[in-house]
């Protein structure tokens, strides 16, 4: 499924990252504040700290995130390159299915026989 050329960064691993509502809700938290720690996001959502730590882990594998090491703490930052990269994957796929709706909509409209 993916023309990427670095791992973690296909589109199946984006969407299966996206596909929980918390790890979205991380996401957003950490894009909208330019970074967090994995204590600073358990205590504004109503998981743990350790259920934080894993959806931050897939996160990171998909290359939503990216984590640095700050004398003791580890902030994570938004990298929205895979989700852009993934967005372009689906408008291209949407194109090509809507040439193929447009075409059978035509045909459908012609009365035609198809060949």
């Amino acid at each position: 499924m993916s023309d990427t050329a670095e791992p973690g960064r296909a589109p199946e691993d984006v969407l299966l990252a996206l596909a929980d509502a918390t790890r979205r809700e991380v996401l957003a938290v950490i894009a909208r504040e330019g970074g967090a720690t994995s204590t600073s996001l358990a205590a504004r959502l109503p998981v743990t700290r350790q259920a934080v730590a894993k959806h931050l882990s897939v996160l990171e594998r998909a290359g939503l995130v990216r984590a640095r090491r700050i004398g003791r703490e580890v902030r994570y930052e938004a990298d929205l390159q895979p989700l852009r990269q993934t967005g372009q994957w689906m408008a291209t796929l949407a194109a090509v299915w809507e040439q193929r709706l447009d075409a059978i909509k035509e045909l459908a409209e012609s009365g035609s026989e198809p060949e």
